[in-house]
């Protein structure tokens, strides 16, 4: 999914035309970029592409844009980049003084918190001055400390390129092999490879190597199968599951699995028991499980219940259970099971009439998920707004409700949620727990006895004392009388009396819920007097099922006053200055920027728009573009007439105009496979077209990265560096 997306404009035909008029007079053919003012915009050129649908013509000046491999795009990115480099080259001191501060935070020889599985200790490590990870494992020993093995050293992996992700990270059954998955462009399209494990110190890579495929695998229990997620090429719809066998052509894989619904993506996972693999095919609002044996990978998946419209559904397996956490007839999802014990047949009796229910549904409590151990399960379920895990004794193979504890946090505001705990025979529980102030900690908790042990907090290196910094929770009131609840934090030492500059963040899509967590990068704008919002609007899930839906679809809108009235919420209660509010937010929250700023553009001082979905309709009406076709449920199917006025009346390119725009910075990948470079670089061109003010138009473009940006640790801090010097400059703070 579009995990962050876009937002919303429109203009009328008539603006389209003066605009084209206006600009043909005075524009050359590619683009103008005066060399006396080296801070001078470059000016894209115009060329009108007409649109049309439902009767109605729209007219698209800059669609020239979209050809990636034109020589004349490129040139036309990179004068952008000059322009920005330009315009920040007096406080690029500042950018280097920020990321200094933040990297000096960060304990650079760190690792994480190991675990033990299946005779081995896993963990992952950082060396000093590297900019990624390496992932280590020791054999558990009694008598003596083993020899550290690596089991992948992304820094080495990485050296020529400069970019490098490394995902899927899986160790067979046997713990003897490994495979994981190398992106060297950041369009999240890998190339599967395979170590063995057991050949020296560190082992012997293989050379079974699969391209152009998800990261998405799984081990069949015979350690030489590997079922594994290939894209489709153009959109990049997750359609097909194939099965490897190791030492054999990957020409030759079998495919055991095709999504034929451009609306579904599939993916795999493995039970909690390791007994049985899934592949699932989801999209918006409905979804499926198939399941296999994973000591049977010749075998057929087959299917656990059958897919139905607004039917959501999601398994797992220990014991002699599935159990299945599902929307049917449960709005906030409820918890069943059924048994895995075969009948007569030798089939599963998997079908709804045999679920029972272990969980039931809450009209005010989500059920976000299940995890199964001996003689507990976790359930994680979000109540008022706020992460809760529930931990529920199994007695006799069942659920005792009765019996059932919550974890205490603490506070009034923060994110929690279990962490890995491979190990299902354990009463340990591993979670994890951040605030606002608090650094992300890893807690082992025992469900039995209540006892709880902090194993980590990550270091922040300096000065940093928690005790500095407040936190707290507000609710601001929607235009509709709808309560909207806001995490806080700011600096003690600032007066929250209408003097201070304040960043509001939402995301608002897809049902994600923003939870309020840590940020030691943060620290360089609360230090200086910045207070930091998060606004938890409809949109996402916080709240529950209907928070979600009263923020998609035809009540989309809902999404971006919210964000709006929470923004007038902060200025009136003399949290944020009024002349010194700002807002932040990415890809599908990139679309609430655009749309916040069509539809109240006095409110903010600036904005930053990171990777932002920003040509809604022209992107949903292309099939071709990645990810559209399964996001119509989230976002409406524009061939319906309904859908395409109600698009039109908030996306944010279609609804630029001519009037005085905040100050505005905006982010983009060139590789980007979520939301295409160019949208973002088509909506800076039309604003620096239209808008009536002298205030700042930056547009970013990493040319070696995608949608995550930059995919080193350090360079990603030099982004956020760059972020915050943008908003200490228009907040007239020196760094």
């Amino acid at each position: 999914m579009r995990v962050p997306l876009r937002s919303s404009p429109t203009a009328s035909a008539v603006l389209y035309v003066l605009v084209i008029l206006s600009t043909l007079l005075t524009t050359p053919p590619a683009m103008s970029q005066s060399t006396s003012e080296p801070a001078t915009p470059p000016i894209a050129k115009i060329v009108p592409h007409k649109l049309e649908k439902h009767g109605h013509e729209r007219i698209d000046n800059y669609y020239w844009l979209r050809e990636r491999e034109d020589q004349e795009v490129i040139d036309y990115l990179n004068a952008e980049n000059d322009y920005l480099k330009a315009e920040m080259k007096p406080y690029q001191a500042g950018v280097d003084k920020i990321f200094e501060e933040t990297k000096a935070r960060i304990k650079q020889d760190d690792s994480s918190v190991p675990y033990d599985y299946e005779g081995y200790t896993y963990y992952t490590r950082y060396e000093e001055g590297k900019q990624y990870p390496i992932h280590c494992r020791k054999k558990i020993n009694e008598t003596q400390e083993q020899d550290e093995q690596i089991l992948i050293n992304v820094n080495e992996i990485a050296e020529g390129h400069s970019f490098c992700r490394v995902s899927g990270i899986k160790v067979s059954t046997n713990g003897e092999l490994l495979t994981f998955a190398v992106d060297f462009q950041g369009r999240r399209i890998y190339t599967q490879k395979f170590k063995r494990l057991t050949d020296g110190a560190d082992g012997t890579m293989l050379p079974d190597e699969i391209e152009n495929v998800t990261g998405n695998t799984v081990w069949a229990n015979d350690n030489k199968t590997v079922f594994y997620t290939r894209q489709d090429p153009g959109t990049l719809r997750w359609d097909k599951i194939y099965k490897h066998t190791l030492g054999t052509d990957a020409a030759s894989d079998q495919l055991v699995f095709e999504e034929a619904d451009e609306e579904f993506s599939c993916y795999l996972n493995k039970s909690r028991s390791k007994e049985f693999i899934f592949i699932g095919s989801e999209q918006t609002l409905s979804s499926d499980v198939r399941y296999l044996k994973a000591s049977d990978p010749d075998g057929e998946f087959t299917v656990f219940e059958n897919r139905a419209p607004d039917h959501e559904y999601d398994v797992d397996h220990y014991g002699d259970s599935f159990y299945i956490r599902t929307n049917w007839d449960a709005k906030n999802f409820r918890i069943m099971r059924c048994s895995s014990t075969p009948d007569a047949s030798g089939k599963f009796p998997t079908g709804k009439k045999a679920w029972q229910v272990v969980i039931p549904h809450s009209d005010e409590i989500f059920n976000e998920g299940i995890d199964l151990f001996r003689n507990f399960a976790t359930v994680e379920q979000r109540q008022n707004g706020l992460t809760e895990i529930v931990v529920v004794p199994m007695i006799d193979g069942l659920l005792a409700l009765d019996q059932a504890h919550k974890l205490d946090f603490g506070e009034p505001t923060y994110s929690a949620g279990t962490s890995p705990t491979p190990d299902p025979e354990t009463d340990w529980l591993r979670f994890g727990y951040t605030s606002m102030t608090t650094p992300s900690s890893v807690f082992q908790y025992n469900m039995a006895t209540k006892e709880k042990e902090l194993l980590k907090e990550n270091p922040v290196l300096g000065t940093f004392d928690k005790s500095n910094y407040k936190t707290d929770r507000l609710w601001a009131t929607a235009r509709d009388g709808v309560k909207v609840p806001i995490s806080l934090v700011y600096h003690r030492d600032t007066k929250l009396d209408g003097t201070a500059p304040c960043l509001e963040y939402a995301y608002g899509s897809y049902g994600n819920s923003i939870d309020a967590g840590f940020s030691s990068a943060r620290l360089n704008l609360l230090d200086r007097g910045f207070v930091y919002a998060i606004a938890h609007i409809r949109g996402g899930q916080e709240m529950g099922r209907h928070w979600y839906e009263d923020g998609k679809l035809l009540k989309k809108m809902n999404t971006f006053t919210d964000f709006i009235d929470c923004g007038k919420h902060l200025v009136a209660n003399k949290i944020a200055d009024p002349k010194r509010l700002y807002a932040r937010g990415g890809s599908a929250g990139g679309l609430l920027m655009g749309a916040v700023i069509n539809l109240d553009a006095d409110l903010y001082h600036g904005i930053v728009a990171d990777v932002p979905f920003v040509d809604v309709v022209t992107t949903m009406l292309d099939d071709t573009i990645p990810l559209t076709t399964s996001e119509y449920d989230e976002w409406g199917n524009p061939n319906v007439k309904e859908y395409y006025d109600y698009m039109l009346s908030y996306s944010p390119y279609d609804q630029t105009k001519s009037i005085e725009y905040p100050n505005i910075l905006v982010t983009t990948g060139l590789h980007d496979s979520q939301v295409q470079y160019w949208e973002p670089a088509k909506w800076v061109a039309k604003i620096r077209a239209v808008k009536k003010d002298n205030n700042l138009l930056l547009l970013k473009t990493n040319m070696e990265a995608g949608h995550g940006g930059a995919s080193g640790r350090f360079d990603r801090f030099k982004e956020v560096a760059f972020r915050h010097a943008f908003l200490l400059r228009l907040a007239g703070i020196e760094p």
